[in-house]
């Protein structure tokens, strides 16, 4: 199974807070970091609800 790459590319100031949370429990703290995760239907899930704060690529 693969791993996705997740960066954060866009703030979270003024995001949802249910998106906030949702970012930082990817791993993502500040703007620019990224973080591997396994490729699996939580991430999945988490990834698509803040799809326009994060960039995804494939590992």
């Amino acid at each position: 199974m693969a791993d996705l790459k997740i960066t954060l590319v866009k703030s979270t100031i003024g995001a949802v807070p249910k998106h906030k949370k949702t970012v930082e429990a990817l791993g993502l703290k500040k703007l620019n970091k990224t973080v591997v995760l396994p490729d699996n239907a939580a991430t999945r899930g988490m990834v698509k609800q803040v799809s326009h704060l994060v960039k995804v690529e494939e590992v």
